[in-house]
């Protein structure tokens, strides 16, 4: 391995910092770079001697990145139907708050659904994390899977891949998969990349279909598995490292 820049002798051994990260055991740790299966800063680290400074660097293991800071919290939560996506509501109306209580650490939500919509929102501390996930220009993808009126037709996935126009402008799907049709109804998931108000439910009105349920099942790599509505769960340092790599820091 070439002499790195991230070989601080001020720094911290690397293996400390991932078993701190709770990647293993030290000695476990130590094997994982030995073998190869670790970067610093998209360099292979081979080499136990090396020190690092964990606040200023992306460490991965076997490829995935690694969240090595512990003040910050991540939350996933199953926002249940009628909640409104602020951290408290004037009005009265439920709101984000009453299901973080349990964390002393101040969390706020990514980006927003509608009071209609239920599924998957993340909450956290983490400032910097939260602005990346929520700004357009990182186009995080985002899963959907809408109960609309009408019996679809063959052609919708095209319709959608292809652009629909909106008042603010078009949306686009990335893919868009029919799960069921049956009676007056079907069942359809699409992915997109932006986050527009209301932006699914305009589309599907826009072609003619307008939503009767919506939830979304996915944010980035965070799925909504098998939690219960008004469940929360904390993402473990992967899961985080996972939300890192896609907002691009």
């Amino acid at each position: 391995m070439a002499e790195l820049e991230i070989h601080r002798p001020e720094g911290i051994r690397l293996q400390k910092v991932l078993a701190s990260a709770g990647v293993g055991s030290r000695r476990k740790c130590e094997e994982m770079i030995e073998a190869g299966r670790v970067r610093v800063n998209g360099e292979v680290v081979d080499q136990l001697g090396v020190r690092v400074d964990p606040d200023s660097v992306a460490i991965e293991v076997d490829g995935k990145r690694i969240s090595v800071d512990d003040t910050h919290v991540t939350v996933v939560l199953n926002k249940p139907l009628g909640v409104v996506s602020t951290m408290h509501d004037p009005q009265g109306r439920p709101a984000l708050d009453q299901y973080v209580v349990e964390y002393k650490e101040r969390l706020f939500h990514v980006g927003r659904l509608d009071a209609e919509t239920t599924g998957v929102i993340l909450l956290t501390n983490d400032g910097d994390l939260a602005n990346r996930l929520a700004h357009p220009t990182h186009g995080v993808s985002k899963i959907y899977v809408a109960k609309v009126e009408g019996r679809v037709a063959k052609t919708l996935a095209t319709t959608l891949k292809e652009g629909v126009e909106l008042t603010d402008g078009p949306v686009r799907v990335t893919s868009c998969v029919v799960l069921d049709v049956s009676g007056e109804h079907s069942l359809v998931q699409v992915e997109l990349h932006e986050g527009r108000n209301r932006i699914v439910r305009r589309m599907f009105d826009a072609v003619g279909h307008p939503v009767v349920d919506l939830v979304r099942t996915q944010f980035g790599p965070i799925r909504l598995g098998t939690l219960a509505p008004g469940e929360v769960r904390q993402l473990n340092r992967e899961e985080v490292g996972e939300l890192m790599e896609v907002a691009g820091l």
